[in-house]
């Protein structure tokens, strides 16, 4: 019911990671990253199939040795989701990864040593076309570069990722992404913006060790957000000190409340009054437990009382609008039934999901169409 979203996107090179296309026209992707031991096969499969239900696109898994790599190949047989190998120093590694069926290195060259090592992971990534994601952090900057800044800068992070795509074109290697994260937005939001002036190639986002889930959650909505509004941005990860599934979840809402993707359910609510005809924080927590299973993108407003929620209700694909002695719901605009308090969660799950397969129904008869005249 609402326009679309007015930001313009930054326009990239497109990569491929996986099935998943990240830059040029493709949908902003979102991400995460396994918390379990590598080496734990079962755990970490287990984790990253509930982060796939959970809406991911693509989801990292650190391995840092030999024996992890091991693991790595084994769990690349039990998932379908892209996985990006995360990767530090050891190029051997990157290079039996690669051989085991990787969608997306993160390993910065610079790092590896050698030039010989250095061109022996390039040359593995181009033949097996695998791309590889520079990742720059302002904990783990080259020491040159903390004695020339005397701390970490929004210019340092940019030199630094820099020097990664220098050595990668030197090579004659596009395929890469690169992300210049920090605790502090500010400084990752500068950091950011300079670079997406200087190099065509896809950015990931994250604002790095950002906190909690409710602190992690503020950080990385102010200094994400800020990128995205300004087209910035090709791929994200919310990073919390929290269950991965969360980091999807506010991923989503971020792309969601910046109309820049549609996934399940987006709830408009108010924070309740005394007018409230109805409990509405006890109603939301229950209905957004219930419905995240659903997929089809819905807007349903949950309003407590006449003030604001007739209009409300009207925009929205399906609303409810307090009232005495009944509530009134909408749909698609217009007043289609009365509720009252008794099983209100029960029937609002009930409309809600009714009108969920009803949009499916018409996208899959919409995308039918589509192929027969083509």
């Amino acid at each position: 019911m609402h326009c679309e979203s007015p930001i313009k996107r930054r326009k990239s090179r497109q990569i491929m990671v996986g099935n998943v296309p990240v830059g040029g026209d493709a949908p902003i992707s979102v991400q995460s990253m396994t918390n379990t031991e590598t080496t734990d096969v079962i755990a970490t499969v287990e984790q990253i199939r509930r982060i796939q239900l959970a809406g991911a696109d693509i989801v990292r898994v650190s391995v840092p040795t030999m024996e992890a790599a091991e693991a790595f190949g084994e769990i690349r047989k039990q998932v379908s989701l892209p996985l990006v190998a995360d990767i530090h120093f050891d190029y051997r590694i990157a290079l039996r990864v690669a051989d085991l069926g990787v969608d997306c290195l993160r390993i910065n060259p610079g790092n590896i040593g050698r030039e010989k090592r250095i061109k022996a992971v390039v040359d593995k990534a181009r033949d097996l076309n695998i791309p590889i994601r520079i990742g720059v952090n302002a904990g783990s900057l080259e020491k040159d570069l903390q004695k020339k800044y005397g701390e970490p800068t929004p210019d340092a992070l940019v030199e630094s990722a820099l020097r990664h795509v220098e050595i990668l074109d030197s090579l004659n290697f596009q395929n890469f992404k690169v992300s210049v994260k920090a605790s502090d937005v500010f400084m990752a939001v500068a950091a950011y913006r300079k670079l997406a002036t200087l190099i065509e190639q896809p950015l990931h986002l994250g604002i790095t060790e950002a906190g909690g889930l409710r602190s992690g959650t503020v950080k990385s909505s102010i200094g994400l957000g800020a990128l995205l509004m300004d087209g910035i941005g090709d791929t994200i990860r919310v990073s919390l000190a929290a269950d991965p599934v969360e980091e999807i979840k506010v991923g989503w809402d971020m792309l969601r409340s910046l109309r820049l993707r549609s996934k399940g359910v987006n709830f408009i609510a108010c924070p309740s009054c005394s007018r409230q005809n109805f409990d509405v924080i006890k109603t939301m927590n229950d209905l957004e437990q219930r419905v995240e299973d659903i997929t089809v993108p819905l807007d349903v407003a949950v309003i407590g009382c006449v003030v604001n929620g007739p209009g409300e209700a009207k925009e929205a694909d399906l609303g409810l609008a307090g009232g005495t002695p009944s509530n009134l719901i909408y749909i698609d605009g217009e007043p289609n039934q009365k509720l009252t308090n008794e099983n209100l969660v029960d029937n609002l799950e009930r409309l809600i999901r009714a009108k969920a397969a009803q949009k499916q129904a018409q996208i899959d008869a919409d995308a039918k169409n589509i192929i027969a005249k083509a």
